[in-house]
């Protein structure tokens, strides 16, 4: 159950009425790319601030004025595990962060902060949760609040790890979570992301892509050219002499349809049926649902780039930055830990801000973006 019945409204109102902290420059790095490389807004700070990322919300929002202004968000909370989290080089005495939280403190620490985040977005934006089985119930709960069931969009399965021999009497634990809300459903930014097809599927396809051109030798499929529902529009008149079969209208209009035939894109029946040649050549792989096996954490920390107890896969965040968010757009997470989310904005030309309030995650970034990343410039702040 939720903390307090607050309304978001209220409670967002009672955050930015304390006073937002002092902020100070401690770092400016150049980068390696020049400014004609980068698709980023030169006139966009790339930033890292080390504080409680409530207080810096707080600041972005009423000294920044960066309400609006974020197009996607990706945060990997505390998942209120009651997990000591250790570093490559540290040790259960000094662990990096402690994640542990009773219920209700858990849900208000995350409530508060959803609710800035919100207001950072912009109405084209989007928000990426990653949470373990813990406390997914409770958290759906708070983003549906929060964004409104309406602007609900996916849960995504993920494999984090390998099969495990589990000595406990249940199903081994392979999977967490990744709950995907926009701030307005109708107006997100999207790409859907496609993945390369694996050998049955690929077999699969080739039998579907079953004709093939004798002057190409290119595989292709053939689809229809109309779809359910009548319209009185072009789409609903006649093309060649046709009419769409009934209850249908054309795909295309006339124009386009004819534009097709001359091109060789229509083939047609024996009996005159036409039909779309959609060539196997042409696809972009196969589209991602929901069920991520693909992106599984590093098998140790060995194989990691930082070392950080809970760095993900960076493949992961490329994934989900390229589907919400355009070159140029600002991606932000709050809660940054070894800056995988940031590296993968960088990567892909973004301007990005992240924040944590652990030294070793400030500086695992500062290296991992200037040493590991090394593209664009960027700001390092500390709240006092």
């Amino acid at each position: 159950m939720l903390a307090h019945l607050d309304s978001t409204e209220t409670l967002k109102e009672d955050i930015l009425s304390e006073e937002p902290p002092e902020v100070d420059l401690v770092s400016e790095i150049s980068g390696t790319r020049g400014l004609d490389e980068y698709a980023g807004d030169i006139d966009q700070d790339n930033r890292i601030y080390q504080g409680d990322n409530l207080d810096v919300m707080n600041y972005l929002i009423t000294e920044e004025d960066m309400a609006g202004e974020v197009t996607l968000c990706y945060i990997d909370p505390p998942y209120a595990a009651d997990h000591a989290f250790e570093s490559r080089g540290g040790g259960r005495n000094d662990p990096t962060y402690k994640d542990s939280f009773e219920d209700a403190e858990y849900l208000e620490y995350l409530r508060e902060r959803l609710v800035l985040i919100h207001e950072l977005l912009s109405e084209d934006g989007s928000i990426y949760v990653h949470i373990g089985e813990e406390m997914m119930a409770h958290v759906k709960i708070l983003l549906d609040d929060v964004f409104g069931r309406e602007n609900y969009e996916n849960t995504i399965s993920r494999k984090k790890c390998h099969s495990k021999n589990s000595t406990k009497k249940r199903y081994g634990n392979v999977q967490d979570f990744i709950f995907f809300y926009a701030k307005n459903s109708d107006k997100k930014t999207w790409e859907r992301p496609a993945r390369p097809p694996n050998k049955e599927e690929k077999e699969r396809a080739m039998k579907e892509y079953r004709y093939e051109e004798e002057e190409t030798g290119r595989k292709y499929m053939k689809v229809p050219i109309h779809a359910p529902g009548e319209r009185d529009g072009e789409t609903g008149e006649p093309w060649r002499g046709m009419e769409p079969p009934e209850g249908k209208h054309w795909t295309y209009p006339p124009e386009k349809l004819e534009e097709m035939a001359e091109e060789d894109l229509i083939v047609f029946s024996g009996n005159g049926n036409p039909r779309k040649k959609v060539y196997y050549d042409q696809r972009d792989g196969v589209p991602v649902t929901d069920m991520w096996l693909d992106k599984r954490d590093y098998y140790n920390q060995q194989q990691a780039i930082t070392g950080y107890p809970t760095e993900k896969n960076v493949e992961l965040l490329e994934r989900i930055v390229e589907a919400s968010s355009n070159e140029g757009d600002l991606v932000f997470d709050a809660f940054m830990g070894s800056g995988t989310t940031l590296a993968a904005a960088d990567t892909l030309n973004r301007n990005w801000i992240g924040i944590d309030k652990g030294d070793e995650a400030f500086e695992i970034v500062q290296e991992r973006m200037q040493e590991g990343s090394g593209h664009s410039p960027f700001k390092m702040y500390k709240t006092r």
